[in-house]
């Protein structure tokens, strides 16, 4: 173990990498185990910081945590070792952890932390920790190719196509996010037949690329309906279930029912996102300025 954490972690520079991700982890698990106690009514420390009756939601530690590692880290980039790196990283990682623990309430600007909305919190946690084990595995985005041993290269054309490449890289990442590919074009960024897959592949039948090229090829649609209810359903009660697991269920009394709960959640997102995408709107209907209501050409006031 002290030979893999020499060779792999600390001769790569990737210690603050790591405590990063040691400190995001124990954050996060560390504030979902308190606020399930303080659901659940047991006597916790610190439980909710309550000061003059007004909730103070842990996104604000998360912030404070934040800025300061971060300035921190910032303060001694040139002058500090990789061990101060990584404390300040553990700390960095923490607030992180705090602050992507409440993404809902900030994505929805309200408080649907224990609501079905609320699993767009663990979703978000779950990519930073997928992207940052990806990274300490020592994969790079945007690598379509092993060019590390080009980079020192003073040839100009060699630079010229990395960037080139890099380029095409990017544009193929947009097309599978076009077609709705999230977590595909994610982890395709770091591994490019990943990435090439989902670009090949159908696309989601409500994704922006099915608007534009399958409203008008009703066979190609209903494939694209027919495969993203059989293969994201199993997927989407697995993942369900595991939030319901890490971060608890959106109420009491699907504790005791977690497995019914995801089947049911399971049908009613797969309700909300699979559905034909409507065909795109024609510029020659708009009639009136940016704002609905506007009068048209011709009329009067």
């Amino acid at each position: 173990m002290h030979d893999w954490l020499d060779r792999e972690i600390i001769a790569q520079g990737h210690l603050p990498l790591l405590f990063f991700l040691l400190g995001f982890l124990g954050a996060f698990l560390f504030v979902r185990f308190s606020v399930r106690m303080i659901r659940a009514e047991v006597s916790w420390w610190p439980g909710n910081v309550t000061p003059g009756g007004h909730h103070v939601h842990h996104v604000v530690f998360g912030v404070v945590a934040m800025v300061v590692s971060g300035v921190s880290l910032i303060a001694v980039y040139e002058t500090g070792t990789q061990i101060t790196g990584a404390v300040l990283a553990a700390f960095f990682g923490g607030g992180a952890a705090l602050v992507l623990d409440e993404f809902a309430l900030i994505f929805y600007l309200q408080d649907v932390y224990w609501e079905e909305e609320g699993r767009t919190s663990v979703d978000a946690v779950f990519v930073a920790i997928a992207v940052t084990g990806l990274l300490l595995l020592g994969l790079q985005p945007l690598e379509v190719m092993d060019v590390t041993s080009f980079r020192d290269s003073p040839d100009l054309g060699v630079r010229v196509g990395i960037v080139l490449l890099s380029v095409v890289n990017l544009l193929i990442a947009g097309v599978v996010l076009l077609k709705g590919k999230i977590w595909t074009g994610l982890l395709g960024l770091f591994v490019l037949p990943i990435l090439l897959i989902g670009a090949i592949r159908l696309s989601r039948p409500g994704a922006p690329w099915a608007r534009w090229r399958y409203t008008s090829r009703p066979k190609r649609m209903l494939r694209a309906l027919e495969r993203e209810r059989k293969w994201r359903r199993p997927v989407t009660r697995a993942k369900i279930f595991v939030q319901d697991f890490i971060a608890g269920p959106p109420s009491a009394e699907h504790v005791k029912k977690a497995a019914e709960h995801a089947r049911v959640a399971a049908e009613a997102e797969l309700d909300q996102v699979v559905y034909p995408a409507p065909p795109p709107v024609s510029s020659r209907s708009v009639v009136s300025g940016t704002i609905d209501g506007l009068p048209g050409p011709g009329s009067t006031t």
